[in-house]
């Protein structure tokens, strides 16, 4: 018997399924913000109207604290709001990004910008600092408009 390989095989198996468990949450974390945002939307009375339905958010916000933790602050509570508005034109991709991200993303008004961004997260799997960094040194920017309007 070969003890190394099988101390090898074991710490890869606690590894693997460690990962499915952090996909996992994630994704139930982004499904329940999303629900979450959608149902404030709906409280608010519309897209149209949610921009305005803030202090029903805050008064929410006060309760939700009080009862589960800092996690659904106003602030938390508009991020998932505004994922949900964004989420909704995403589709799917959406969900393939962590809420970490999400809360770097969101602040870009553009679309294409934030789009060019999603995409690059995906493409490249950038960690949290990658996208800041990448955000930081403005590579939307430096596209060319072609490419620019030519995002998805």
């Amino acid at each position: 018997m070969n003890y190394y390989n099988e101390i090898k095989n074991i710490i890869e198996k606690r590894e693997i399924n460690e990962r499915v468990r952090r996909l996992q949450s994630n994704s139930d974390t982004l499904k329940s913000y999303y629900n979450i945002g959608k149902l404030l939307v709906e409280a608010q009375g519309g897209e149209k109207r949610a921009k305005y339905g803030n202090r029903l958010i805050k008064e929410w916000s006060v309760k939700l604290v009080k009862q589960y933790g800092r996690g659904y602050d106003s602030s938390n509570l508009r991020r998932m709001r505004q994922y949900y508005l964004i989420g909704e034109k995403c589709g799917p991709v959406a969900h393939k990004l962590t809420w970490t991200h999400w809360n770097i993303l969101l602040p870009i008004k553009d679309k294409n910008e934030r789009n060019y961004y999603i995409n690059q997260c995906i493409l490249n799997n950038l960690s949290k600092r990658e996208l800041i960094r990448l955000i930081k040194e403005s590579a939307f920017d430096r596209l060319t408009y072609a490419d620019k309007t030519n995002i998805k």
